[in-house]
């Protein structure tokens, strides 16, 4: 009786408790529904590329179109003529190899902005916080480039310029993933908060002489920086007339890079999952908090770099605004490009030549530059308007 016993309960034990199998069934069900969800996307995404193409073109257009019919009643309001204005916007865009240059190295920090901004996104995750990490990756080179060796060669400053802003936006970005990843924190509100203290921790560095501020010699001290060691400034490009920097190179390699790794690796498949799916990629059994911390800390690091691009750039110092705008244009971008990285690159470039035109239109034709502001924001309403009504659509 002892031995029937003792084998009744080895069998007991031998059994799932009650549920376990459902649970079982159920967290493959949702694992099998999960990868053949991103497999579908992948392929959707390869085979509706050209497709899509054709469509964003014809939006795009459709949108110049919308912003001349805008933006000629405001040069005729300004008392310029819609020739003479056309011709100022035009040369200040590409007319010149200075304005051609100027409006590469805009579009060079716009489209690492927005390759960070598709990581995040892919992943479910959107950041907000790309001004906040401009700014601190900037401190994070001026810190690096202002106490390198004025003999230090460009080829080992200049990458520790930029490493050094990629690792300070990266590290102000993981405060808002980890505070997501591990407390749920929703990251909107974190990124865009963090923006105010990033920017602030900007003017207190170029404020206290204890920090990164110039010896104050006179009451004309300058509230910035001093000025970045020689061989820590980006070297320009072999193009005669023109400040383009390497910046632009950098840029292209990082949405190369980001490209590749997104739609060729693993880890983009992850990341992919997880956007679908936070819940159901867990039970897959992949790494949720690791990948988006890992996600939003990598969009943080790209900011951080342009941030150290633009430090790094003629005046090549620390000053307060430095930024300019760049994160909040950045982001614009990227929601723009709706994770192609293709247009990341074509809308930066179209962004950058009309921030370049827009300077030479308010000096060439007196037309102020709010002008362009104001073509950019109806660029920016039309094109999400038709990909708001496209996805109504669809549904």
């Amino acid at each position: 009786m002892t031995r029937a016993l003792s084998d009744s309960e080895g069998r007991a034990e031998q059994q799932p408790p009650p549920g376990a199998a459902s649970l079982t069934r159920r967290s493959a069900r949702g694992g099998t529904w999960l990868a053949r969800r991103v497999a579908n996307v992948l392929r959707i995404e390869r085979a509706g590329r050209t497709g899509r193409m054709v469509r964003d073109l014809l939006v795009y257009a459709g949108a110049v179109g919308a912003a001349l019919a805008v933006g000629v009643p405001l040069v005729v309001g300004s008392g310029a003529s819609v020739g003479e204005a056309a011709g100022a916007l035009a040369e200040g865009m590409a007319g010149t190899p200075y304005a051609l240059g100027s409006a590469l190295n805009a579009a060079a920090v716009l489209a690492l902005i927005a390759a960070g901004f598709t990581v995040a996104y892919r992943a479910g995750l959107v950041n907000i916080g790309s001004e906040g990490q401009l700014g601190v990756g900037g401190i994070g080179a001026t810190a690096v480039g202002v106490n390198l060796p004025d003999a230090t060669p460009a080829v080992l400053a200049v990458p520790l310029v930029l490493g050094a802003g990629f690792c300070a936006g990266a590290a102000w970005a993981a405060i808002a993933a980890w505070l997501k990843a591990r407390r749920g924190v929703n990251e909107v509100i974190t990124t865009l908060l963090l923006n105010f203290v990033g920017l602030g921790l900007v003017s207190l560095a170029v404020h206290e002489e204890g920090l990164l501020r110039q010896p104050v010699t006179s009451a004309d001290t300058l509230p910035q920086s001093e000025p970045l060691a020689a061989g820590a400034r980006l070297p320009l490009l072999v193009l005669t007339g023109s400040p383009a920097t390497i910046a632009v190179l950098v840029a292209v390699a990082a949405t190369v890079v980001t490209g590749i790794v997104l739609r060729r690796t693993a880890t983009g498949t992850r990341l992919t999952a997880v956007g679908l799916s936070a819940p159901a990629a867990r039970r897959l059994g992949l790494p949720v908090a690791r990948l988006q911390i890992g996600a939003l800390a990598s969009a943080g690091g790209l900011s951080g770099t342009a941030g150290a691009a633009l430090v790094a750039t003629v005046p090549y110092v620390l000053a307060e605004n430095f930024t300019s705008g760049y994160g909040f244009a950045g982001l614009v971008v990227g929601l723009l490009a709706r994770r192609s990285l293709t247009a990341v690159a074509g809308i930066s470039l179209l962004f950058g030549m009309l921030a370049s035109g827009g300077i030479n239109l308010q000096l060439a034709a007196g037309v102020p530059a709010s002008s362009v502001q104001v073509v950019q924001s109806v660029l920016i309403i039309v094109i999400a308007g038709a990909m708001i009504l496209r996805k109504e659509t669809a549904r």
